[in-house]
């Protein structure tokens, strides 16, 4: 990779703060995906979350990848009206989701929509509304090995929530949900023997449900234990923020080779005292859940500290105070890019060093026609 391969000859056309995506990174991140799983596209699901754009859908989609994984009934929507063959939200629907989802499920008949459960109350509503609207609901049941924050533990209280599901006839039991989302430690080896640790249980689980439902299937993880459940031939893998990436991932999962897709751009608006420069680079341009310093790591900036950020500035403490201009263009790496990425409307589409256009950052909306 170029030193300078992020610059913009044309950045007088690109507005900031926003972020510039690197078309010919996020196809080389698209090939390196199905190359992991040796051209295997059915063993891909990949989040939705990370890009939330119809633009890298139909990339995805154009590359062989026709299943997704979601959070939202908007990004969901998007991949249906890109051509998605499948769909699943993996959030559990309460509320006006329900209904949201049901209508989702009617009006885009050519792609199969799935959710997830984790009790039996939800189960029993889900049945009750598809019975009602004349629909047969897929479900995955979400399973909690370790994470703590959704899903049934394996034991006594899953046996009666498969029971349950058995009764529900607007139901259809396509398989199960993991996601260890919490195994991050750098060195893959560690992270590999937790990852297969915590699955285990689930194995020998899913083991004896698929002699009784053969078609069920295991959706697992994200980009973290990506590079562990490809390992395992029964497993579909669904990683997200590597079709873009980004510095926080690069730090932690150092055998995943995938190339920076998505840059912030800003610039200097003031130089209010030696040493001291201004960006228009707030935490509303930026995630801002990290401490001050895992938020952005600048490229074509020496030494430099960020010292504070407020809505829609960040202050640096640079080294070569001097040698910098108001409106200079500086280039970050954000430490998590889904957040971030949903904080912009869109991004400047980068081919060969120039902006060639604008693609909309479409889900970033919680609602869209559904």
């Amino acid at each position: 990779m170029k030193d300078n391969w992020f610059e913009i000859d044309n950045v007088d056309i690109v507005d900031s703060p926003s972020i510039a995506l690197y078309k010919e990174h996020l196809k080389f991140n698209i090939d390196e995906m199905i190359k992991l799983v040796n051209g295997k596209t059915d063993r891909l699901m990949p989040h939705i979350k990370t890009n939330k754009m119809p633009e890298v859908l139909k990339l995805l989609l154009a590359s062989g990848i026709s299943n997704f994984k979601a959070s939202t009934i908007a990004e969901a929507e998007i991949a249906a009206e890109a051509g998605a063959e499948s769909v699943l939200i993996a959030h559990q629907l309460v509320g006006p989701k329900v209904d949201r989802f049901l209508l989702l499920a009617k009006h885009f008949q050519s792609t199969n929509f799935s959710t997830i459960v984790d009790n039996e109350q939800t189960a029993l509503l889900l049945n009750t509304k598809a019975y009602e609207n004349g629909l047969k609901v897929n479900i995955y049941i979400d399973i909690n090995n370790g994470m703590h924050r959704s899903g049934i533990r394996i034991g006594p209280a899953l046996d009666s929530l498969l029971s349950a599901i058995n009764h529900c006839e607007n139901l259809t039991l396509n398989g199960l949900h993991v996601y260890d989302g919490h195994l991050r430690d750098p060195e893959f080896s560690v992270r590999n023997k937790k990852i297969e640790s915590g699955f285990e249980d689930v194995t020998v689980y899913f083991d004896a449900l698929e002699k009784i439902y053969p078609e069920i299937k295991l959706i697992c993880g994200g980009t973290p234990s990506f590079t562990s459940h490809l390992l395992q031939e029964s497993r579909i893998t669904s990683p997200g923020t590597c079709v873009l990436w980004d510095w926080g991932y690069s730090e932690k999962l150092t055998e995943q080779n995938f190339k920076y897709a998505a840059l912030l751009v800003t610039r200097i608006i003031s130089k209010p005292s030696e040493g001291i420069v201004t960006l228009d680079l707030g935490h509303k341009s930026v995630a801002s859940e990290n401490p001050i310093d895992k938020r952005v790591r600048f490229l074509n900036i020496p030494d430099y500290e960020l010292l504070s950020q407020s809505e829609e500035h960040g202050v640096l403490k640079v080294s070569n105070w001097e040698e910098l201009e108001v409106g200079d263009v500086l280039y970050g790496i954000p430490y998590h890019i889904c957040p971030t990425i949903n904080l912009h409307d869109d991004v400047s589409v980068i081919e060969n060093g120039q902006k060639v256009g604008s693609w909309e950052i479409t889900a970033r909306k919680r609602k869209l026609r559904f």
